[in-house]
């Protein structure tokens, strides 16, 4: 099976793409202390299908919701549930918007009021990590090219855990699809990139042991000793040159930025562009 697209198929997966940040923006729009995260599940679920998708996250493998709403210590694949957010908690968002045939994947961690300047480094450092390994995605380069840019900047740097049970993924007709995208690795190493792989980068990086272990429900991954998570996630079609984000934080980031509720202070936009780690969306 081919694991790269044509223009055209990339064309179509975009729209996929852009929806489910879309959705995400969503939920960051109403994202405060107070609320119980299945709430966010149910909104989000009506706006997929008022936008003609569905998640492809419910039934997967029976996964019960349409997002996965990972809290502090948990990695990814948290259940919504009737938790009721505080002041302080780190929230991941991870879910799949699926339409015409195409499936869009995206995550992004938000911090609910007040917290301390370590987390919001956490957070930061992560964030910024993602477009560094993305800047990897071109043509001629390996998986293991992205996975060392990432380890490099969250560990070798600042010696933060990098979960190695979780990793990233091809993503287009299929949820996950080959190449494997680990966010460790060696340079050089690994599947070689082609032109219009689709790939879903997502580093998930603790503040202390990289060690994981599922919950009691099968799906929750948390950090064996407790250290808060982080999880972003980009769509990344690999070019010459250049790779093209698929994904849009934009939106999400317009939404995080007017929701007085949601800490945006960890991200400052002349420190990634001085950088050289942002890289303009298909769509600006």
């Amino acid at each position: 099976m081919k694991f790269y697209k044509t223009n055209e198929e990339v064309d179509i997966q975009r729209e996929s793409c852009l929806l489910v940040d879309a959705t995400i923006a969503e939920v960051a729009k109403i994202l405060k202390p107070g609320i119980t995260t299945l709430s966010l599940d149910v909104m989000a679920e009506t706006f997929m299908k008022d936008n003609g998708g569905v998640s492809s996250c419910k039934g997967y493998h029976g996964y019960p919701y349409s997002l996965c709403i990972s809290v502090n210590e948990q990695v990814v694949h948290g259940f919504p549930s009737q938790y009721v957010l505080k002041e302080g908690d780190l929230v991941s968002i991870d879910t799949v918007f699926y339409k015409n045939g195409f499936h869009g994947d995206s995550a992004y961690t938000f911090i609910l009021g007040d917290t301390t300047p370590e987390i919001l480094d956490l957070v930061r450092i992560t964030k910024e990590s993602l477009y560094v390994g993305i800047q990897q995605a071109i043509v001629g380069n390996r998986n293991g090219d992205i996975g060392y840019a990432i380890e490099k900047y969250t560990n070798g740097n600042h010696g933060y855990g990098v979960v190695k049970d979780m990793i990233g993924h091809g993503v287009g007709r299929q949820m996950h699809e080959e190449p494997e995208v680990p966010n460790y690795g060696r340079r050089g190493n690994g599947k070689k990139l082609v032109e219009n792989m689709v790939l879903a980068i997502e580093p998930m990086i603790t503040m202390k042991s990289p060690d994981v272990y599922v919950l009691k429900d099968g799906w929750t991954i948390v950090t064996d000793d407790g250290s808060l998570a982080v999880h972003f996630e980009h769509n990344v079609c690999v070019k010459k040159g250049k790779p093209e984000l698929l994904t849009d934080f934009g939106m999400i980031e317009r939404a995080e930025k007017s929701n007085i509720n949601l800490n945006s202070s960890y991200y400052t936009i002349e420190k990634v562009d001085a950088q050289n780690l942002v890289l303009e969306s298909s769509t600006h």
